[in-house]
């Protein structure tokens, strides 16, 4: 089958929508879209994907009911096992790549020392990046409007916009 043989009309759809003063920047719902790298840039940074000024997390991961700046609602995030997941992901593949290198490089690095520096790494880096996974992760879900989000103020509406 040619790809001429296919009769998708993108041009007219996207004309439609341009017509109608949409022009990419409403949803299929007439709502405004949601800069959504932003929000995720906001949300690994620990900061609100709405307001970018006011702080995602009360405690360690404990994320806020409401963002303290801009007052958008935070509880509808749902950043379940998605996080901890995507942390052993990376971290396994740091920690096991410098593990292999080291090996490699300095074959009689001493055992005990490796295992003081192989867990040490593990766990600092695996206490650093999971706030900014679950951050990043709650900022997606809000930029997507999923689980609740779609209620919830934009970044207009909210009056803020300072990290951009």
């Amino acid at each position: 089958m040619a790809i001429d043989a296919v009769d998708l009309p993108i041009s007219s759809l996207a004309a439609s929508s341009l017509a109608a003063g949409k022009a990419y920047t409403e949803d299929d719902l007439g709502r405004p879209k949601r800069n959504t790298w932003r929000a995720i840039r906001r949300g690994f940074s620990g900061h609100c994907p709405a307001c970018g000024t006011g702080a995602l997390f009360g405690k360690y991961l404990k994320v806020n009911d409401r963002c303290p700046v801009c007052a958008a609602e935070l509880f509808h995030q749902r950043a379940d096992d998605a996080p901890p997941y995507l942390t052993i992901l990376v971290v396994g593949h740091i920690v096991g790549i410098l593990m292999l290198t080291t090996d490699t490089l300095f074959p009689d690095f001493p055992l005990l020392y490796q295992s003081i520096l192989w867990s040490t790494l593990t766990v600092g880096l695996s206490l650093l990046l999971l706030p900014a996974f679950k951050g990043g992760l709650i900022g997606y879900q809000w930029a997507l409007r999923m689980h609740g989000f779609d209620s919830a103020p934009d970044a207009s509406s909210a009056g803020a916009d300072s990290l951009g």
